[in-house]
């Protein structure tokens, strides 16, 4: 695991960090494809979890979520507004476009009962819940008021999913339902003031004049 900031590691993943799945404390953060299962397992060997949390439900994110709480013994949290789409009542696939329905088939892991329901100002972790909407309906940003760290889902990447070389974007728009919502929470990201910010997909964003520069530069 590499560490990032007090009690926050990033599962390792190589050749680099493409889908993140982040230990905060002793609460795993997002569950990776339905294929991550073995490099998580063996990350997670010898260490005691308490709770996995998403960031968001699609299949990149809730792949590995059903295996690892039932191995483990531990609940499942998220969003209130992703509750349908764990536990089977909707697609997991983030937009009925082509790729999305490609990476749904590929990576989605099985519905899995949510065990606690997350809404705005609840606490993961030491982190506060803050609900950003736009790529998926219970997207969230966990923030931590008293470092200014923020797990952001997929609010943000920072990687190129062409030469997977670090760059700061918005999540691709076949990807997400409402790119207009996304930019909002994009804002609302930015208003919190983060100090680190660690996407979803990419390397911590240690650069927050590149951060601002890129929000400013957002169209609407």
């Amino acid at each position: 695991m590499k560490y990032l900031a007090p009690g926050v590691w990033r599962l390792k993943e190589a050749p680099r960090p493409l889908i993140n799945v982040y230990l905060a404390e002793d609460v795993l953060i997002d569950a990776g494809r339905r294929w991550d299962k073995r490099r998580i397992f063996a990350e997670l060997e010898g260490r005691e979890i308490s709770e996995v949390a998403l960031t968001h439900v699609h299949p990149d994110h809730q792949g590995c979520a059903k295996a690892i709480c039932e191995a483990r013994g531990v609940p499942l949290a998220c969003h209130a507004d992703d509750v349908d789409a764990m536990e089977g009542r909707r697609p997991v696939a983030a937009s009925p476009k082509p790729m999305a329905q490609l990476f749904g088939k590929l990576w989605t892991g099985p519905p899995h009962k949510v065990d606690r329901v997350l809404r705005e100002g609840d606490e993961v972790a030491g982190f506060r819940v803050v609900h950003a909407p736009g790529h998926a309906p219970g997207e969230v940003i966990l923030f931590r008021d008293s470092d200014r760290v923020a797990i952001c889902g997929d609010v943000i990447r920072n990687i190129s999913y062409v030469t997977l070389r670090s760059r700061l974007a918005e999540p691709p728009a076949d990807l997400t339902p409402d790119p207009a919502e996304n930019r909002r929470s994009i804002r609302k990201l930015a208003a919190l003031n983060p100090s680190l910010i660690l996407p979803g997909h990419g390397p911590a964003v240690t650069d927050m004049a590149a951060f601002e520069r890129f929000v400013a530069a957002l169209p609407g």
